[in-house]
């Protein structure tokens, strides 16, 4: 069984904060369906390695198409 753990935004705006992703690029990112999370009522979650595979995959997609 995969033990992989949901996060909050606060948390994953903390893990990618290295990145210079803010907390509100983040939440937009994700209400537009750009980046994977769950929504349980108001409140996003969201898997962190899910993120950060999407955020490459983006961006290896967007280096190849500046070439």
């Amino acid at each position: 069984m995969n033990d992989q753990r949901l996060c909050t935004l606060r948390d994953l705006g903390k893990r990618f904060r290295r990145f210079g992703l803010s907390m509100g690029w983040l939440r937009a990112e994700a209400e537009a369906g750009r980046i994977p999370c769950c929504k349980v009522g108001r409140r996003l979650l969201f898997n962190p390695e899910a993120v950060e595979r999407a955020l490459a995959e983006r961006a290896a997609r967007e280096g190849a198409t500046d070439e």
